[in-house]
């Protein structure tokens, strides 16, 4: 064959293999393009579902690789933890992200069922966040749910009531004493203070700003020191008690809950009402008998000592079982970051965790209150960081329910509860 051929049947050979080769990397492109997005699940109560379907969207139009698959659950956070709870001992979760109130925290990471975050979060992005609402991601140093959303509880009061009768609102638990009773007495109050007194999770929250204003504490983390039964404990359980007792707060308040206690401070018949800042809107709306008429401040504390809020809030972590890892990091990212709880705030009026968004002028022209609330959260306090928070928690409830009740003196109450979360905290460990 001659040379000239050759040379033209190995060029046509080259040729064809170059476009063979490039057609085989155009069809790979192309089906790398249309593999089917990641799928990343997670549980929610029926109400955040709702809530957050407009952040979903925004998730998957800058990540069309990935897809989440939220799954509605009952709106009761205690039955939420339980699903979770039940999912991951069964040992086939069906759940990546892992949407968690604060006090679920301590007992899921202990049981090693979230994947350590700690570095994989830049510090620059971490120094934004609230050191309350961070350190409630935290387990033994380490970092395992970024925050999305802060919560902290506070003392609403009547402005328009106590400028009627010429008073400034309460700093100490004395002056709420005294003032609560000048207004009812002034027939500009039926009741003076109401709370959460029912035997459930909200009577441990507002146990722990009034423990905190009287200096005490529940249980100290690091030695796993209990202190309920220690002075400032029992002074707290008898003020509480003492405002039923002398008729500042109504009897029934032993079985109230939050909507309990907004509905009756809404129909204006109370003065002070102790709740979260959910209720602040709810009190503000067109229809509200309340409707500018009140204020907000942190709970009161004793002369000398300092105020305090019981730090709510829910975050996400990432399950340790998860497939997708690196797509679970993205969502969590995204959840926590400014953009996402921005359009949380504006949309639904949930209080942020990040520094930044309490300056935001759009969230301020909409939420004004929320420029003292950053205080509020920055001052917050941590219901104690432990593994066994459900059943410290139970303890606690029981013997504040038998106290408020009469069926026990605060005194006794105190030190049987004291007594048994000893005896929990050394049988767990």
């Amino acid at each position: 064959m001659p040379v000239f051929r050759v040379r033209n049947w190995l060029r046509r050979i080259l040729l064809t293999g170059l476009a063979a080769i490039c057609c085989g990397l155009v069809l790979w492109g192309q089906l790398g393009r249309t593999q089917p997005p990641v799928h990343l699940t997670m549980l929610t109560s029926a109400l955040d579902a709702a809530q957050g379907q407009s952040l979903v969207a925004v998730f998957e139009a800058q990540n069309p690789d990935i897809k989440l698959d939220v799954v509605e659950g009952p709106n009761a956070s205690n039955l939420i933890e339980d699903l979770y709870t039940s999912s991951f001992l069964l040992g086939d979760s069906p759940y990546d992200l892992v949407m968690m109130d604060v006090v679920w925290l301590p007992k899921f990471a202990a049981a090693g069922w979230l994947l350590d975050l700690t570095d994989k979060i830049p510090a620059a992005d971490l120094a934004d966040f609230m050191l309350p609402d961070l350190e409630g991601g935290r387990y033994n140093g380490k970092l395992y749910r970024l925050p999305v959303r802060s919560d902290a509880q506070l003392l609403y009061y009547r402005q328009d009531w106590l400028e009627q009768a010429g008073l400034a609102p309460p700093e100490t638990f004395g002056d709420l004493v005294a003032v609560s009773k000048d207004l009812q007495q002034a027939n500009l109050a039926q009741w003076g203070y109401v709370w959460q007194g029912r035997q459930f999770e909200g009577l441990a929250a507002v146990f722990v700003d009034i423990l905190a204003g009287f200096g005490g504490y529940w249980v100290n983390p690091e030695q796993l020191e209990v202190g309920l039964d220690r002075p400032e404990a029992i002074q707290a359980v008898e003020f509480l008690r003492g405002t039923i007792d002398q008729g500042i707060s109504p009897a029934g308040v032993s079985n109230y809950q939050h909507e309990d206690a907004r509905r009756l401070f809404q129909q204006g018949k109370t003065a002070f009402m102790h709740n979260w800042p959910y209720a602040y809107p709810l009190g503000n709306a067109e229809d509200s008998p309340v409707k500018g008429k009140f204020g907000i401040r942190q709970m009161v504390h004793q002369p000398g000592l300092s105020s305090a809020s019981c730090l709510g809030g829910w975050g996400i972590g990432i399950a340790k079982q998860t497939a997708h890892p690196e797509a679970a990091l993205r969502a969590v990212q995204f959840y926590a970051s400014p953009q996402a709880q921005r359009l949380s705030i504006l949309d639904n009026g949930y209080l942020p965790t990040r520094r930044s968004l309490y300056a935001d002028p759009e969230v301020l022209a909409k939420y004004p209150y929320f420029a003292g609330m950053s205080t509020v959260v920055e001052n917050a306090v941590l219901r104690p960081p432990i593994a066994q928070y459900a059943q410290a928690s139970d303890i606690l409830q029981r013997y504040l329910s038998a106290a408020i009740t009469q069926r026990m003196s605060p005194a006794a109450a105190m030190q049987a509860a004291a007594t048994e979360t000893r005896a929990l905290l050394e049988r767990r460990g």
